[in-house]
């Protein structure tokens, strides 16, 4: 049993025995005590002063005096108003850190098949250009969102909808059959993400020509040369014959899609990040326009004299949304209804959360509407895992202008990055190219993962690659080199013979408490970081455990400790503290050198 539920159900014990109150032990959370403060534990006794008649210091006293009395974990307390701090017998945190040392999956709850069934969607690429910057915040995020809800007992799903059609897809696939001269990934010896990008970029620059040409020739205003744009329009029939079927478009398309499938696949493996089942917005469309016209029979939606299909929200104080254009061709929101049917339709979902950017929060204010109007029981209970956006210090990424940064370019330059660094800073010395090579890459994309990771998700951020690659302050590379540190230290100690034995009569330092007490935070902060959605913060959990344990290995001898258990209990300490850091930085998609 953990310290903080020994406390609780003797707090319970006490409120029953003292004020005749029977109180859930679940109910009573003890927090970590203020450091302003004497005690490591506090709990808030407001909740019994009424029954008790008396006021919150004199409840604390009653309470506290009954713990010392009653519960040998409790050594002294002290109250501050309505707040009971509490001060645990120091021999007591050896039996807890023996308790944590002995499970063998510490912080992580077991998944068993009646646990919730969650399904995480993250990344949705389009198929007109590879993944970038903004990609690459969204992937870590689901990924590692998705690792935290495992460790919080759930069942997860990581999926992934693949925008594999519409009018940007046209314009790469028209773009290719104009200027492509046949090209393949192979010839241009280009990942197929990065040559389809090309020519996404390529139609935006023939199409804006187009338009100013227009505009200067014909006298035309910016709206009327877009709408009179020939390759606009061709790009637009595109579509219409992609969705009717035509087989050249198709065959066009399908070769095109395997070029960036490929060049996804890859970026993916890199990255680190997988999905359970990935479903393409070319087959759930299809779903969502038929669940639209049953919208449309039932009254729930109306059709406009243009022929496009539109939803009035206005009554649930949102505005009138479109669902099929005149063209009969389909918007994202009608792909999201279809998928999120295919979704239910495969999985018995018990909570389904969307990981997309705050820009497309009206987005899902209105699939949450339309799915619950349309006869979703879940509609109204999706999530939506709204995340800020990631600039650069020069500004925001435009994907039609090229000056996005490339998700392979940005792993590539921070691995490089941290080489450089390592390498001037002596931490590869010793090593052969294969492992310099190895710690790089596991340095270069930890500090990528951990700087995106770090920050609250709702935040925007400004990414700054040198600044993320920093042996010192709250980086990966920090966290990733204290890790390698006391791997190293256990491997001297084994070396020497030296063995974790009995250090239950020790009478641990304020800093050995300290540690053991952190350590044995690592379950709730799990708890916190699946109930809050936030990766954050589980990553700063593990700079504030590390950081303790740096002024603790400092100021405290381990290996020159000649007494045993002194010895042994400081090794335990370093052993659990090196397999918290490991575990908690899995649930961040993060890898841990063991040498460096």
């Amino acid at each position: 049993m953990s310290i903080d539920n020994i406390i609780s159900q003797a707090v319970a014990s006490a409120v029953k025995e003292l004020y005749g109150v029977d109180t859930a032990p679940e109910s009573i959370v003890p927090t970590t005590t203020k450091k302003e403060f004497e005690g490591n534990l506090t709990v808030v006794v407001f909740p019994w002063v009424k029954a008790a008649r008396k006021s919150p210091e004199a409840v604390g006293q009653e309470i506290g005096q009954w713990l010392v009395d009653n519960e040998p974990a409790v050594n002294r307390f002290n109250v501050i108003k309505g707040f009971l701090n509490i001060v645990i017998e120091p021999t007591f945190w050896n039996s807890v850190l023996l308790h944590i040392s002995g499970e063998p999956h510490y912080g992580l709850k077991e998944v068993t098949p009646e646990s919730p069934l969650m399904m995480v969607e993250y990344s949705s690429p389009n198929t007109n250009k590879p993944l970038h910057l903004g990609h690459v915040r969204n992937n870590l995020l689901g990924f590692s969102l998705s690792e935290i809800l495992k460790a919080c007992g759930n069942r997860v799903v990581k999926t992934n909808i693949v925008n594999d059609r519409g009018i940007h897809i046209c314009k790469s696939m028209l773009a290719w059959q104009k200027w492509g001269d046949g090209i393949t990934p192979e010839k241009a010896g280009k990942k197929g993400d990065h040559l389809i990008g090309d020519f996404y970029v390529l139609f935006d620059k023939h199409y804006k020509a187009e338009v100013a040409e227009l505009m200067e020739k014909q006298n035309m205003t910016k709206e009327e040369a877009e709408a009179a744009s020939p390759l606009m329009q061709e790009a637009r029939a595109m579509l219409r014959k992609w969705e009717a079927k035509d087989p050249e478009v198709r065959e066009l398309w399908a070769m095109m899609n395997r070029w960036v499938y490929d060049g996804f696949d890859e970026t993916y493996r890199r990255m680190g990040v997988d999905f359970d089942k990935i479903y393409y917005e070319s087959d759930t469309y299809l779903e969502g326009k038929e669940k639209v016209m049953e919208g449309l029979e039932k009254g729930i939606m109306y059709r406009k004299d243009d022929g496009s299909v539109w939803a009035d929200l206005t009554p649930d104080g949102l505005d009138h949304k479109l669902l099929l254009r005149s063209d009969g061709t389909s918007v994202y929101m009608t792909q999201d209804i279809g998928t999120a049917k295919l979704r239910y339709q495969d999985y018995p979902i018990d909570r389904m959360i969307y990981v997309v950017g705050n820009e497309q929060n009206y987005h899902f204010q209105v699939l949450s509407l339309l799915l619950d109007k349309l006869g979703f029981k879940w509609g109204k209970d999706l999530v939506h895992f709204s995340y800020g956006m990631v600039e650069l210090p020069e500004g925001k990424m435009k994907s039609r202008e090229g000056t996005v940064v490339d998700a392979d370019d940005l792993m590539d330059e921070m691995v490089n990055d941290a080489r450089e660094v390592s390498r001037e800073l002596g931490k590869l010395d010793g090593m052969t190219s294969e492992e310099s090579e190895a710690v790089a890459e596991t340095v270069g994309l930890g500090a990528l993962k951990y700087f995106l990771l770090k920050v609250d998700p709702r935040k925007n951020i400004t990414f700054d690659p040198r600044e993320s690659i920093d042996f010192n302050g709250n980086t990966g590379p920090f966290i990733q080199y204290t890790y390698a540190r006391i791997r190293s230290l256990l491997r001297k100690a084994a070396e020497a013979g030296m063995t974790v034995g009995n250090y239950a009569a020790v009478v641990p330092c304020e800093k050995e408490i300290s540690l053991i007490q952190a350590l044995a935070d690592f379950p709730s902060t799990v708890e916190e970081a699946g109930r809050n959605f936030s990766p954050a913060i589980i990553a700063n959990y593990t700079y504030d455990l590390v950081k303790q344990y740096n002024q603790f290995y400092h100021d405290c001898s381990i290996l020159r400790e000649t007494d045993e258990p002194t010895r042994s209990l400081r090794l335990a300490i370093s052993g659990m503290t090196a397999r918290v850091v490991k575990t908690a930085m899995g649930l961040l998609g993060i890898n841990v050198p063991e040498r460096m």
